[in-house]
């Protein structure tokens, strides 16, 4: 049967976030090697592959002010290098994902990307449908964008997912980071914190005064709005069954959830009906 799954490898998973450009080779090839063998595991399985931009495009992001908006000669030029940065980790992944054996085609977001005051309004679909329709896996990648009110400023991969589930209609949602999901807030005080079970759309108001945000820089607003754009979705796409946050650190794992062995793994974001479980 087929099914079409969004992936996305986080970029403090591929990335030390804490170091300007400091990709971690052997666990890209690691994960590399994980999707090829999932893929080969199940012919009906369709992805879309997109990364977060690590310490690549957030580092230079960070520094020039891009997500809050572009509006002087040095902050145009700020755009332009988060774009080339965002692209240079694109390409690393690109080459890994084809040495390990899958046909990963880039599909640069600001290309086509417009918003409206950080809000993604627009985004040509048109490469995605046609790799997927050809056996192509679909690789995107958090970048910088247009804006009609900022100028310029930087959409998450959460947000391309966000606008092509609607379009695309995938079945389940990926999310692989470097931690095993999403944490109740006690993490944030020093304390041990419980994993997260399963979320549900009643949860959000509470989690959201205690997630914790991302380790190092990240521009686009951490595991805050991570979950609440996933949260949106499964509400939003009547394909959409689950979004599961899990840990790309943890060996085979990625590929066990990709294949279906591991359905109960990390965070599942789930509709109502199924009840939170912490």
């Amino acid at each position: 049967m087929d099914e079409l799954i969004f992936l996305k490898l986080g970029g403090s998973l591929l990335t030390d976030k804490t170091r300007p450009r400091a990709l971690r080779p052997e666990v890209l090839a690691r994960l590399a090697r994980e999707i090829a063998a999932a893929l080969r595991a199940r012919p009906g399985l369709r992805l879309l592959i997109g990364h977060g931009s690590g310490s690549f495009g957030h580092v230079t992001a960070q520094r020039y002010g891009t997500r809050q908006g572009v509006t002087t000669a040095e902050g145009w030029r700020g755009y332009a290098e988060t774009a080339a940065t965002a692209a240079e980790l694109n390409r690393l992944v690109t080459e890994a994902l084809w040495e390990a054996g899958v046909p990963a085609l880039p599909v640069q977001p600001s290309a086509s990307a417009c918003c409206w005051d950080g809000e993604l309004r627009t985004l040509d679909d048109r490469p995605f449908h046609v790799s997927l329709a050809h056996g192509l896996v679909p690789l995107t990648y958090g970048d910088v964008a247009l804006d009609e009110v900022r100028g310029g400023t930087i959409i998450s991969t959460e947000q391309i997912f966000r606008w092509l589930a609607p379009r695309l209609q995938p079945h389940r949602i990926v999310l692989a980071g470097e931690v095993e999901g999403v944490y109740t807030a006690h993490q944030l005080a020093g304390q041990p914190g419980q994993l997260i079970r399963t979320l549900t759309p009643d949860d959000l108001p509470t989690l959201q005064a205690g997630l914790a945000g991302s380790r190092g820089v990240d521009v686009t607003g951490g595991m805050v709005a991570k979950v609440a754009e996933m949260v949106a979705l499964v509400q939003e796409v009547p394909s959409l069954a689950v979004v599961q946050i899990v840990s790309g650190l943890v060996p085979d794992l990625v590929r066990a959830v990709l294949i279906g062995q591991e359905s109960r793994a990390g965070t599942r974001i789930v509709r109502a009906q199924e009840g939170a479980s912490w």
